[in-house]
């Protein structure tokens, strides 16, 4: 009942196949689609997240490149918690890559990992948006063909 569609294995769910299944095999596909919409809709919130993230930081190594060396400034240690500090070497900066791991790159490179994780995040969350709207293309007709069914099943009045 399903096909494959493009160059992805993901499956597709023609509006012909959903006409012919029961009435619990739409429930099914309909409360799957859902919450796979919810999934992916959770994975776009945490990109807009890191990108804004990201942002930031660009922006702050921007900021950062600005200001000359053994000036006095305010170290963020957390959110809320700043402590008195000089910058001493303006063009190294140290780049978190994940899982608690740093690497020490120039200026220019930490502005060009920024950007390229952004761009990257923006391509994903471009992919995901398509996604989610097939799926909630899914869910919706597979709603509209279960009441069609319902109707049908349900005596006249």
């Amino acid at each position: 009942m399903a096909s494959s569609r493009g160059a992805g294995s993901q499956q597709v769910i023609r509006m012909a196949d959903l006409e012919k299944m029961s009435l619990d095999q739409l429930k099914a596909v309909k409360e799957q689609a859902a919450i796979e919409v919810n999934l992916l809709q959770d994975s776009l919130n945490n990109i807009r997240t890191a990108t804004g993230r990201l942002e930031n930081a660009s922006a702050a190594l921007h900021d950062l490149s600005l200001r000359p060396q053994e000036k006095k400034m305010l170290v963020p240690l957390i959110a809320s918690l700043y402590v008195p500090g000089t910058l001493d070497e303006a063009d190294k900066v140290l780049v978190d890559i994940g899982t608690g791991y740093f690497v020490e790159k120039t200026m220019a490179e930490g502005k060009d990992y920024c950007e390229r994780k952004i761009n990257l995040l923006k391509s994903n969350f471009d992919q995901l948006i398509e996604v989610a709207s097939n799926k909630k293309t899914l869910a919706d007709e597979a709603g509209l063909v279960l009441q069609a069914k319902m109707k049908k099943l349900s005596p006249s009045s």
